[in-house]
């Protein structure tokens, strides 16, 4: 009879699995890798004639629902990427902090509400693209998360991010030609209903936990 054992896999922390790193280095990896692929992406458009920024949102037009999927993914150029990414390395580092698979679907709710938002309320004959429809959700989301879950930790960060970050809020004011406050409006709005999503959930499962240790305390 054979038998097999397991191979030993390399030791130390580069022989780690994803899942076994410390939070800090995942959160890390993902966001860097997310803004790289933005890079990746830009420098195409730009070897393609900027061909890429079609696919942005047109404002009530049907071939502009595509847009509501890539845009956040395009820029119009380098400079509009660069503006976009130190809030993108910061935040989305503060929100993946919170657990990855919750920050996906923060994303997710930001990306869609941003978009549809843009799509329906956008400039007549316009593209929009750009990321700032996640900068500003993940931003509006941090701030007052604590608000809805009632963790000290949550409101301490959102005071903190507040004060480094606060004043961008005042984009979703039309105040700047040529720049969507539709995305900054919608992007944020996206971040405040997926804060109440996250603290309605927290609520319920602290709810679960309370009855099931008072079941456990009974004699």
């Amino acid at each position: 009879m054979t038998g097999a054992t397991p191979r030993p896999g390399p030791a130390g922390p580069a022989g780690q699995s994803f899942s076994a790193r410390p939070p800090w280095q995942r959160s890390g990896a993902v966001v860097l890798g997310f803004v790289a692929l933005l890079w990746v992406l830009e420098i195409i458009d730009v070897l393609a004639s900027h061909r890429l920024d079609q696919w942005g949102i047109v404002p009530r037009q049907a071939s502009g629902l595509k847009g509501i999927v890539f845009a956040p993914l395009l820029h119009f150029g380098f400079g509009h990427l660069m503006a976009n990414t130190v809030p993108l390395l910061i935040l989305g580092f503060a929100l993946a902090m919170g657990g990855i698979g919750r920050a996906v679907w923060v994303t997710l709710v930001v990306w869609l509400v941003g978009g549809a938002g843009v799509w329906l309320t956008g400039g007549a004959g316009t593209i929009v693209a750009g990321a700032s429809i996640l900068v500003f959700g993940w931003l509006a989301y941090l701030i007052v998360r604590g608000l809805f879950t009632r963790h000290w930790g949550d409101l301490l960060l959102g005071v903190v991010i507040a004060a480094l970050y606060g004043t961008m809020l005042f984009g979703v004011l039309p105040t700047v030609s040529g720049v969507s406050w539709q995305a900054h409006l919608f992007g944020a709005l996206g971040g405040v209903l997926a804060a109440a999503a996250v603290g309605a959930g927290d609520g319920d499962d602290a709810a679960a936990g309370s009855r099931v240790a008072g079941k456990g305390s009974r004699r």
